[in-house]
């Protein structure tokens, strides 16, 4: 093992489940669905599999958000594994981070690992608030016992507290937001996977409803139930499968200033900026090596802070960095977002932005295939959750 061990894995295949709102399957079927993907994709068989991990495991009591526990899955798909993780403290690339530390250790050669959602359905006709919590009669416990008093129940107030203030530092304007909007949805216009593919206007974004200042309905993803898969193995491995090897040339998860939402230290960053330095800090390569980005859009505001974090423009400085969309269009120099991220593809808390990388490394992105990249960022979590990581077309 390297000092850099996430070297020593590869992602051998990725697939998906069928992925909409409230879908007629259940979470375990989307599930199998994707894993049985993916190892077809890598040429696996499941004989083989010897590790299985997801985020954020079945303990996890937000109906619709954890998907089938790691143990349910193992059963269901009769698999023997010697390594096994599930859990939500690692951020929503914790999962992929450990199958790849587990593979560089020798603790599994091929590990199966998934993410799956069902928020669309557990939500139903209540909405949003059917799934924040069990009910008015239920202690507030954890870190949002400090946010509930103040009647800030939703990450969306939550994030809005950070773009508020980037707002005010460094006068970053509702269209700024609203570019990443229109930008996302033109890219799901071109990806028949995607959940909302009509056109969206900047005149559609303005007339939409206030959610939260200073977000509106388009700057809120979208809720849907789905699953994607990957199968993470052995560098030795890589030219096993039937189609070339995705590679892994680094990634980012440090955590280096309070994990809480209310009390970060600087409110015009977020735990983006711990994540990148991390990555940059284990790479050779450089902001100018990277040729697309997949990053976080749970609120349109998030990819701003992932553009400022990662170095491809100056801190407060995202908004201009845009240039209106031209920046970051398909046919522009820093792609973003191909498949139409999380406001217009769905939300699956950022493994479908790892998803849509490997499609694009892989040349199979169709009508929304963004040239043929060598290099992609992909940075995942919002406030005091994150992860970063280059995967490299071999």
């Amino acid at each position: 093992m390297t000092g850099r061990p996430e070297r020593q894995a590869v992602i051998r295949g990725f697939g998906s489940s069928q992925v909409g709102r409230r879908l007629p399957a259940s979470e375990m079927a989307l599930t199998v669905d994707a894993c049985l993907a993916a190892l077809a994709d890598a040429g696996v068989d499941r004989s083989e599999i010897d590790g299985l991990a997801t985020f954020p495991g079945g303990g996890f009591d937000t109906p619709g958000l954890a998907g089938p526990g790691a143990d349910d899955v193992h059963a269901a798909l009769g698999l023997r594994t010697n390594w096994k993780y599930g859990g939500p403290e690692g951020g929503q690339l914790g999962g992929f981070f450990s199958a790849c530390l587990a593979v560089a250790t020798g603790l599994a050669r091929h590990v199966l690992v998934y993410r799956t959602v069902g928020e669309s359905s557990a939500q139903g006709a209540a909405g949003r608030a059917a799934t924040l919590s069990a009910g008015a009669a239920t202690a507030v416990a954890g870190f949002r016992r400090w946010l509930a008093p103040f009647d800030a129940h939703s990450p969306a107030n939550w994030i809005a507290l950070f773009a508020q203030r980037h707002m005010h530092e460094f006068g970053t304007t509702r269209e700024h937001l609203g570019t990443i909007a229109v930008n996302n949805r033109r890219n799901a216009g071109r990806n028949p996977d995607a959940v909302y593919r009509d056109p969206l206007t900047f005149d559609d974004y303005f007339a939409a409803r206030m959610i939260t200042t200073p977000f509106g309905l388009y700057d809120c993803d979208v809720p849907c139930d789905g699953s994607v898969a990957f199968v993470v193995s052995h560098v030795d491995t890589a030219g096993d499968g039937p189609h070339p090897a995705i590679g892994i040339e680094a990634f980012g998860w440090a955590m280096r200033h309070r994990p809480l939402w209310d009390q970060w230290d600087d409110m015009t960053e977020m735990a983006a900026w711990d994540a990148a330095a991390h990555l940059w800090e284990r790479s050779d390569l450089t902001p100018a090596d990277v040729d697309q980005v997949q990053l976080y859009d749970g609120f349109s505001f998030l990819p701003l802070v992932w553009l400022e974090a990662l170095g491809f423009c100056g801190k407060g400085e995202s908004g201009p960095f845009l240039d209106a969309g031209a920046q970051i269009a398909l046919d522009g120099p820093l792609p973003l977002n191909s498949g139409g991220g999380q406001l217009s593809a769905g939300r699956l808390h950022g493994s479908g932005l790892l998803y849509e990388a490997c499609v694009q490394l892989a040349g199979r992105g169709g009508d929304r295939q963004a040239g043929r990249p060598n290099t992609v960022a992909v940075g995942v979590g919002g406030g005091p959750t994150a992860g970063a990581v280059l995967l490299v077309r071999r």
